[in-house]
């Protein structure tokens, strides 16, 4: 076997080894938030309460769970259009927010955090 034949073997072998450490590995189900995204989030929800939306807002969110992949596409679809509300970097950030399932956990509990009575308040 010629030293060519035999160094292309042995690299053959070490990126077929690193190919199988790899093959199985799995990547977290979900990457943590950005400091960016929770203010984002934060944003919306605050924006929700203070029109006094809390309870439509989660309700809509629940019941949209399945489908906000489906969101996340029809607003690059839309992005000419909402681009007049929202800034391009702020769309694609609310795009890739709803890309992942457990964002709209994240705004519902926000949502829902901020409009909960304090602790010790009368209720109604």
């Amino acid at each position: 076997m010629s030293a060519f034949s035999a160094g292309f073997l042995s690299r053959r072998a070490q990126d077929l080894r690193a190919g199988l450490r790899h093959a199985f590995a799995v990547r977290p189900e979900h990457p943590a938030f950005t400091v960016e995204d929770l203010a984002l989030l934060q944003r919306v929800a605050d924006a929700i309460v203070a029109r006094r939306m809390a309870a439509p807002a989660t309700l809509f969110l629940e019941s949209m769970g399945p489908m906000n992949f489906l969101g996340s596409q029809a607003l690059h679809f839309l992005a000419p259009v909402i681009e007049c509300v929202v800034t391009g970097p702020e769309l694609a950030q609310i795009a890739r927010l709803l890309e992942r399932r457990d964002s709209l956990h994240r705004l519902t509990a926000f949502i829902e955090a901020k409009s909960a009575p304090p602790q010790g308040a009368p209720t109604r």
